[in-house]
């Protein structure tokens, strides 16, 4: 198989990848252009014991050091990406550190597992976990945001609750019927729902949602004992889907990631 037919269906995601990373589409697209290139002259190689895509991520990430463009690529305000959402979501992700950056939309972003993540970076797994846990900081610091839990099960609720307090933001109300849910966006905007399916009255938590999406646009993170019935294709599609029983730090980095992929929303004075 040919050098192109085996990178082909990766190109489209690691311009995407490149982009995010320097805050520019013209600059993200030029990296990728130079790491291809040596892999076309012979000066750059995949490595045979990686997948194609991961080895393809590493080659960028070896070009990108050698330039120098990261230590560069660390700017404070003004980036643009095109639209509002996008500058954004740029502007944060330049405000982090270049290493922890990569490591965040290397897992966040592209999907590669940390493993993954500290073979393209060439360093070790702890280190991957550290770069992580510090832009994950940086972002829950940046993003504190009013959210709405919708959940049946006190005990459950409760935990959600603490770790939401503990990440800096604030719960607006505790709903555990989509009546109750859809008062409580009434009454109070939300920056983020977090959504169990089935609910105490036996409503459902997915029409909740529908409900809510029909008024505004916001993040919405499920989490559930039954992911088959957010897996039929039909809307509300979900970005996130936590199954039950949870690991409490799966809930805090996809409340991370959710907020800091979407646009954002302000906290409100009570």
């Amino acid at each position: 198989m040919s050098l192109l037919a085996r990178l082909a269906p990766h190109l489209p995601y690691i311009r995407r990848y490149a982009r995010a990373l320097t805050g520019d589409q013209s600059t993200g697209d030029h990296y990728v252009r130079v790491a291809l290139e040596a892999l076309a002259a012979g000066d750059r190689s995949l490595d045979d014991d990686l997948s194609p895509r991961v080895a393809l991520y590493r080659v960028f990430h070896a070009i990108w050091l050698s330039s120098g463009a990261q230590l560069e690529a660390r700017r404070d305000d003004g980036v643009s990406t095109g639209s509002s959402a996008g500058d954004d979501a740029a502007q944060r992700l330049l405000r982090i550190a270049p290493r922890s950056r990569q490591a965040f939309l290397l897992t966040a972003l592209e999907g590669f597992t940390p493993t993954e993540a500290a073979q393209i970076l060439d360093c070790d797994f702890g280190e991957v976990e550290r770069l992580i846990a510090d832009a994950q900081a940086e972002i829950d610091a940046e993003l504190a945001t009013d959210v709405l839990i919708i959940e049946d099960e006190p005990v459950i609720a409760a935990d959600i609750e603490a770790l939401v307090r503990e990440l800096g933001h604030d719960v607006t109300d505790i709903a555990v019927t989509r009546g109750e849910a859809v008062d409580a966006v009434a009454r109070r905007t939300p920056g983020l729902v977090l959504a169990d399916i089935q609910l105490a009255d036996g409503s459902s938590g997915i029409d909740a949602v529908k409900d809510i999406l029909g008024r505004m646009d916001v993040p919405v993170i499920f989490i559930t004992a039954f992911p088959e019935r957010l897996l039929t294709g039909e809307r509300p599609e979900p970005t996130f889907l936590i199954t039950k029983p949870f690991q409490p730090e799966t809930v805090k980095a996809a409340i991370g990631q959710a907020l800091f992929f979407h646009p954002r929303r302000t906290r409100k004075a009570a």
